[in-house]
């Protein structure tokens, strides 16, 4: 009985000395680098996402505005890259006569003073109309960003002018996969270096699979995917080993779930890149599991100091000059109006 004992105590010392060695985050390099912010949309209102559904119109549920950029906008674009961004996250949709816009809704009717489905219009038409049309904070009381010529959507040609120089999220939003034809064919013609750029693209695996075969090397997932990758992770990762699903793949991280990824944050980070792989930081998880980026300036304090991956930004104009307030970026304006907001926001987050 004594032996077995001794066998059982033994097989878990080593056991747990596997686990400690193998999963211990300061024995692994110091990742080099530092975070790499993905503004969502761009410079964008922000909005309660409680009760959102897919064909939800957001535009008539906005915070208060603290800023004067609509997300997807040609200023929206501009603003940041001045406000910290290293991605920007950007929507697309094709026209009726093959061109690509850089807007999100299927329909015209919730963000503009146009109707029907958005690839049912020509490009001319979707420039002609107010995108900042049906923005509302005080529930259709007042529209603050109506009649603003600035307000436009965009052309991708116009889109690709402003971001010449900063990488690219490409968001399709059709499980078509002629519209990654479409994209590829635009990215080409306008004599885009998409790999060298760090362009991104995620979508329906459909489009996705489609748009990998132009370009191999970049980056993309699907939301099968990321859901495969992190949960494979969570329930092999003590192993050392990295899942196949993760390999060349993107290993999604959420804030309030980051002490059940096994090495975190170095060990980690250090097997996603010894295979190709990329790591996304998140915002906390909301109450129906849906993932979301971060909106408060104190969600960077939980990510730790070494951390070198993405991170997901909803607000880049409050999180952007938080991470880095050094560069010259507004900081002032972008701090005072920010902080009007944020009350609301922490209480929304259960942080109040």
């Amino acid at each position: 009985m004594k032996i077995w004992l001794y066998r059982g105590a033994m097989a878990l010392a080593v056991a747990f000395l596997i686990l400690t060695v193998v999963n211990a985050s300061w024995l692994a390099p110091t990742p080099q680098g530092n975070p790499k912010l993905i503004a969502h949309r761009g410079v964008a209102q922000l909005y309660d996402k409680e009760g959102v559904g897919r064909d939800t119109c957001t535009a008539d549920r906005i915070e208060e505005p603290v800023h004067d950029y609509l997300e997807n906008t040609l200023p929206s674009m501009a603003m940041t890259l001045q406000v910290g961004a290293q991605m920007i996250e950007v929507d697309i949709a094709p026209t009726s006569d093959g061109e690509i816009a850089v807007f999100h809704d299927w329909t015209l009717d919730c963000r503009t003073n146009g109707s029907g489905d958005t690839r049912d219009a020509s490009m001319a038409e979707l420039q002609a109309l107010d995108a900042g049309y049906g923005y509302t904070a005080d529930g259709g009381a007042t529209f603050p960003f109506r009649g603003n010529p600035d307000n436009r959507i965009p052309t991708l040609e116009e889109a690709l002018q402003v971001l010449s120089r900063r990488a690219i999220v490409f968001n399709f939003k059709s499980r078509d996969p002629a519209e990654a034809d479409l994209l590829a064919e635009k990215l080409e013609a306008s004599g885009r270096r998409v790999e060298r750029m760090g362009d991104a693209f995620y979508g329906h695996p459909d489009v996705i699979a489609r748009i990998r075969e132009y370009y191999p090397d970049a980056w993309s997932w699907t939301a099968p995917e990321l859901e495969e990758c992190s949960r494979d992770y969570v329930a092999y990762g003590w192993t050392g080993y990295l899942p196949q699903s993760c390999r060349g793949r993107t290993l999604v991280v959420p804030l309030d779930k980051q002490w059940a990824f096994w090495g975190w944050p170095n060990r980690a980070i250090a097997r996603m890149e010894a295979h190709g792989g990329r790591v996304l930081v998140i915002g906390p998880m909301d109450v129906e599991n849906h993932p979301r980026g971060l909106a408060l300036p104190e969600q960077l304090e939980e990510i730790p100091s070494t951390y070198n991956g993405y991170v997901w930004v909803e607000d880049i104009w409050t999180i952007g000059p938080a991470l880095r307030p050094s560069a010259d970026r507004r900081r002032a304006d972008v701090r005072a109006g920010s902080e009007d907001a944020l009350p609301a926001r922490r209480a929304r987050f259960g942080l109040d």
